[in-house]
């Protein structure tokens, strides 16, 4: 890592200094605030370390500078006994961790970059989700779209939680993301879990988090989903899937606000909207005693039903010419004039992929077609 140390004593800076570079790290060092942030303004650092009291400008000072220039580097203050005060005040205002001095000690640094590297690898992801979202949009104008619109825009700026329904392909995860994109968590993390994707013995460590050696393969602490989605929004995808062990702890945050690690028995509290969606029957699942009644019912204080693209067959016109201009965008090709017979028999097709097939089959036609997609094209590489 490059790590620069801002601190205005020279003992202090060059002895951590020498610390970190004896573990492998590439150390530059700062003698005062002003210094520092010109450093980090040309200089990319995975890590800047800075002390809490300094002449002129202190490390509250320094916090205000970074982020007005919008240097996002974590930042990790040094701070003396008398300063705990000013470095918790600091932390509201960004900084990601403090360490007391004397800083002989080599583990508690070592945590405390870990914890900071960890932080800065979710924000990233955040950042690339809500960038994505940014680009998406719900496309229709079907009886069933703008009831699902419209259900969105009522329920996105409350803290409800929301169970989506609807079949593979029909895009519950875009009505998940415009509820968080409408809500007023959408400046805080947005984390989304498929819970089909994770096996069984894993998902209450990935949900929950673990600690240093609750089991084989736990070589550091983890934090889960819920505590990376703390004071924003967590997304459970095929929650239908999920175990009856996991299921007993989502339950327990849900209702108490707090969670417990894998391998540890101390709470952790949260403050985390969930949105839960799946493509299976739960009442029958319920019935066949796979999903709890309890939870059911805590997850489902709204319903949105999404409908089925053979139910919206008005919207496939106006969905293939939007996967045409995505799909030439992405990749380069020129656009392509779908001819009226073509775009009929798209029409009357069933779709029991839903808007998922629809996207792959235009991007489909958009590489084997000519000038034009033609009714032919269809009956070729569709039909």
């Amino acid at each position: 890592m490059k790590i620069l140390i801002i601190d205005d004593e020279r003992y202090v800076r060059s002895s951590f200094g020498d610390i970190l570079t004896t573990v492998g790290h590439e150390v530059e060092l700062a003698a005062e605030g002003p210094q520092g942030i010109s450093m980090a303004e040309k200089n990319h650092y995975d890590i800047i370390f800075c002390d809490v009291k300094m002449p002129g400008m202190d490390g509250e000072g320094v916090l205000d500078q970074l982020r007005e220039k919008e240097i996002d580097t974590p930042v990790i203050m040094i701070s003396g006994h008398g300063d705990i005060k000013t470095a918790v005040s600091c932390l509201k205002k960004g900084a990601i961790d403090f360490l007391e001095k004397p800083l002989f000690d080599l583990q508690p640094i070592i945590d405390a970059m870990t914890r900071a590297t960890e932080k800065t690898t979710i924000v990233k992801a955040a950042k690339a989700v809500k960038k994505k979202i940014e680009g998406e949009q719900m496309v229709g104008d079907s009886e069933g779209m703008v009831r699902v619109r419209e259900m969105i825009s009522r329920v996105a700026p409350t803290d409800a939680r929301v169970l989506i329904l609807g079949s593979n392909g029909t895009g519950k995860e875009l009505v998940a993301r415009s509820l968080f994109q409408q809500s007023n968590r959408s400046d805080k993390p947005y984390v989304e879990v498929n819970c089909a994707a994770i096996p069984s013995e894993l998902i209450e460590s990935e949900l929950f988090g673990h600690e240093k050696g609750s089991f084989t393969t736990a070589i550091k602490q983890h934090k889960g989903k819920f505590e990376q989605a703390d004071g924003g929004t967590l997304f459970l995808d095929e929650i239908g899937d999920m175990s009856l062990a996991a299921q007993a702890k989502v339950l327990r945050v849900l209702q108490e606000k707090k969670l417990s690690r894998v391998g540890s028995d101390k709470d952790i509290e949260v403050d985390v909207r969930v949105i839960a969606a799946t493509n299976k029957d739960l009442r029958a699942e319920i019935a066949a005693n796979r999903f709890r009644e309890d939870l059911y019912h805590r997850l489902s204080v709204i319903v949105i039903n999404v409908p089925d693209l053979d139910q919206r067959k008005n919207d496939i016109p106006l969905l293939v010419n939007y996967f045409i201009e995505q799909v030439c965008a992405e990749s380069g090709m020129e656009p392509r004039k779908v001819e009226p017979d073509a775009m009929k028999k798209l029409v009357d097709r069933s779709w029991t992929g839903n808007i998922r097939e629809l996207r792959n089959v235009v991007e489909r036609l958009l590489i084997l077609s000519g000038k034009s997609i033609t009714a032919k094209d269809v009956d070729d590489y569709v039909l």
